[in-house]
């Protein structure tokens, strides 16, 4: 037994010396992957640092100038709103006004359309109908005059019958 535990005890020292041979191995590829990207990082800083330098040179120069617009780009927002309020209001007066003279001039035209109409009325009942009597009569003169020259005429042969017959109707 004690020749089992000499082998133990050769494999155990074995393991433990391979196990520090990798514990070794990892600890130096370790330390050149960390100077790589220590490396990197510095050479990664060194090309970054000037462009964010610039970068923040930029902002810092257009930082006032961009607060500038924005403020002024408010203010025009501010001017359009009150200018579109003036104009709303003008256009609001305008129609209004425009619908009163609307409103007027459609009593004008109703109240002269009913004078028209009414004088129209009047001038047929005063003037026509007169007109349309006096017709009446010249028309009934006439006729009589007419038939009182028939009956004349019937005693002179001469004239034709049908001239009698157009006067009738």
């Amino acid at each position: 037994m004690e020749t089992w535990i000499a082998v133990f005890v050769c494999v155990a020292a074995a393991a433990i010396v391979l196990q520090a041979a990798i514990l070794v191995a990892m600890f130096l590829q370790m330390r050149r992957t960390m100077d790589r990207m220590e490396r990197f990082t510095s050479d990664l800083e060194s090309r970054l640092s000037p462009i964010l330098t610039r970068v923040q040179i930029l902002l810092e120069d257009t930082q006032p100038k961009i607060s500038e617009m924005v403020a002024d780009a408010a203010h025009v927002v501010y001017l359009a709103r009150a200018q579109a309020q003036k104009v709303d209001r003008v256009f609001t007066e305008a129609s209004d006004r425009l619908r009163g003279q609307l409103v007027r001039a459609d009593r004008i035209l109703t109240g002269a359309l009913e004078a028209v109409e009414d004088a129209g009325t009047k001038f047929s009942h005063n003037v026509w109908r007169p007109v349309q009597k006096v017709s009446a009569l010249m028309q009934g003169i006439k006729v009589g005059i007419d038939l009182l020259r028939a009956r004349r005429g019937r005693r002179r042969p001469e004239e034709p019958l049908e001239q009698e017959e157009e006067l009738f109707i």
